[in-house]
């Protein structure tokens, strides 16, 4: 069993120097990187920090999309034994000052020439900073290097000096600290250990099948714990192969460039796959229709016998067969050709999605997690699958509910606290289980079902506890809605900030021959908001009067990463939102009665809750 991270790593590149472990495009084409040049560059980076003054314990930051580069930085910094800190490459300049000042970082690898150059207006603030590595192009300052550059610093390093600080390293050794994305606060570093992350990467080998044969497609943030544990260093540990997409926008054609056999992602993608299926099925002809909805009819009901243990008989096996060849193929040819399975974490996800995919003969095995238990601790697998759950507790992790509902965990992944905040630390634990903050059931079988994030239950005025997260679910199903947040703490009702897809409002605008000239006329259209109301009363109508949206507001943007609205793997930031919409949210209670006064609201100005909305219409 190996002690670390960068250990389990060198035995890979030893044992199969010449197989192919990364794949990156260049120049239009996808080129191929092998164990042993990897281990090269590793070696490489680790020797020039080395030379660079760092020591074991050392704070080592990385600031990059998902490339190559992001590997060598991490593996010669766990080699060298620093410790290193991860930073969204979207994150903006404050943030990636926090995070620097807070982790302590000596080093700081950077692929941005221009956050370069902002950062560089703000280096005497960073005293600890001494070294900014540029990963691409270059800046004159004294403290900031081209790789090149840095790379000659190792060359004068004996390769032993590398070897006996990696031969130092013990499972309990910090690894990392990974600043959690801030949705309720100042991020804040959480620590991880080479035994932390090992365990959950040892833990997922056992339950899935995943090989030296397979190939992953990474477009993840290698910055979030989910993609960095199980798109990374398990996929390392199985000696699968690693594929980055050029960017999030490219996913679509580097499927179908890589052909991948597993993909992790956020519900997100998946539901913007599900939403592009459909609009192509529903305006195509009238018998691919229904060759289409007979196809997922069948499918459903095998994968329903399937999980069930059922036999499928005779007739259903070549129903299934049928439509695996008539129907399903040509969405497989769309992902490549080859996926066995997707793996969802993040954020919920949508159970008609679950269950379509799945009907559709390419499963999407959900699981559950956080930044503090170095990724997964329960997770649906191949072998044991309950739709509607995040799957049962991974081996080595013990899971319990609290009397309030809240998920406590605890195991060998679970983190040892908060990186200079011993109260917080002190707060995330009871009685030696970590509380998640999350709400959940656990039924009979093991498997682990959750309600909503116990920080954003909604307790109306009236007293009644409310799961946002299960409504905006619900909207954002439907095909005119892309995003959705409920509102209504301490209020007498809920209401609604929502988020239009605005491919298909369009559509349909242009179809009723709705006069519009940009989002801002669409969203405050009266038709349109017409439209919207009668949708969101037919998907509340079997729910109780406390539980419904009484009124909502369209607004003619989506939550933005930029805004900082939303988290990297777009998560809502609930406070954020309020923040910005606070005068949108509370007009919606203006009114004396309770009754639906819908609107639109345009925004035109850098900040939502001061924006002005010229065109705004009420219902």
């Amino acid at each position: 069993m190996q002690k670390s991270i960068p250990a389990m790593v060198r035995e890979r590149c030893q044992k199969h120097p010449e197989k192919t472990v990364l794949r990156r495009k260049d120049q239009g084409h996808y080129r191929d990187i092998s164990w042993q040049a990897m281990g090269e560059q590793v070696d490489a980076c680790g020797r020039s920090l080395l030379a660079s003054g760092i020591e074991p314990g050392d704070r080592v930051a990385i600031m990059a999309r998902n490339c190559p580069e992001w590997v060598y930085a991490d593996l010669g910094a766990l080699s060298a034994g620093a410790v290193t800190v991860p930073v969204y490459h979207t994150e903006g300049l404050d943030a990636l000052e926090h995070i620097l000042a807070d982790s302590g970082s000596r080093v700081l690898f950077l692929q941005s020439p221009l956050t370069a150059a902002d950062l560089e207006t703000r280096l005497e603030h960073l005293p600890g900073l001494e070294l900014v590595i540029l990963l691409e192009g270059s800046l004159p300052h004294p403290r900031i290097v081209t790789l090149k550059e840095f790379l000659a610093r190792g060359s004068e390093i004996d390769a032993a000096a590398l070897e006996a600080r990696l031969e130092k390293l013990t499972p309990g050794d910090l690894a990392t600290l990974v600043y959690t994305s801030g949705t309720t606060g100042p991020p804040k570093g959480a620590m991880l250990t080479h035994e932390n992350i090992l365990s959950n990467v040892r833990a997922a080998v056992s339950v899935f099948p995943i090989n030296d044969e397979d190939v992953s497609l990474s477009f993840l943030p290698l910055s979030h714990v989910f993609e960095r544990v199980d798109g990374y260093y398990l996929m390392l540990h199985q000696g699968a192969v690693i594929a980055y997409a050029e960017s999030i926008d490219t996913v679509p054609l580097n499927l179908t460039e890589v052909q991948p056999t597993v993909v992790i992602s956020v519900p997100r993608l998946y539901e913007k796959m599900f939403a592009r299926v459909m609009e192509r099925v529903l305006n195509g002809p009238w018998l691919k229709k229904q060759l289409f909805f007979g196809a997922v009819k069948i499918g459903r009901q095998y994968t329903t016998r399937q999980l069930a243990g059922e036999t499928k008989g005779f007739l259903l096996e070549t129903g299934m067969a049928l439509a695996r060849k008539a129907v399903f193929s040509k969405l497989q040819e769309r992902l490549g050709g080859r996926l066995r399975f997707f793996i969802s974490g993040g954020a919920p996800l949508m159970r008609n999605i679950a269950e379509f995919f799945l009907a559709a003969d390419i499963p999407i095995y959900e699981g559950y997690g956080l930044t503090e238990t170095a990724a997964g601790i329960a997770v649906n697998t191949p072998e044991k699958m309950r739709l509607g759950t995040v799957g049962r507790p991974l081996p080595g992790i013990e899971l319990k509910i609290a009397a309030d509902g809240e998920i406590l965990a605890r195991g060998p992944g679970v983190f040892g606290g908060y990186w200079n905040r011993a109260e917080l630390t002190r707060d995330a634990f009871r009685d030696g289980w970590f509380c998640t903050g999350d709400i959940g059931e656990l039924d009979g079988d093991g498997f682990l079902a959750i309600t909503d994030r116990k920080k954003d239950l909604i307790v109306t005025a009236g007293g009644e506890n409310i799961a946002p997260q299960n409504l905006e679910n619900r909207f954002k199903s439907d095909k005119y809605l892309a995003n959705a947040m409920v509102y209504g703490d301490g209020k007498p009702f809920l209401t609604a900030l929502l988020v239009p897809n605005f491919e298909n409002l369009e559509k349909y605008a242009d179809y009723k021959k709705i006069d519009y000239l940009n989002h801002c006329d669409l969203v405050s259209h009266p038709r349109i908001l017409d439209l919207i109301r009668r949708r969101i009363d037919q998907m509340q109508a079997e729910l109780p009067s406390f539980k419904r949206v009484k009124r909502f507001t369209l607004i003619s943007r989506d939550f933005s990463a930029e805004e900082g609205e939303v988290t990297p793997t777009l998560k809502i930031k609930r406070k954020a939102i309020r923040d910005h919409f606070d005068k949108v949210l509370e007009g919606m209670y203006q009114a004396s009665d309770h009754g639906s006064h819908d609107s639109g609201f345009c925004i035109i100005a850098d900040t939502p809750g001061e924006a002005q909305p010229p065109g705004k219409q009420t219902r």
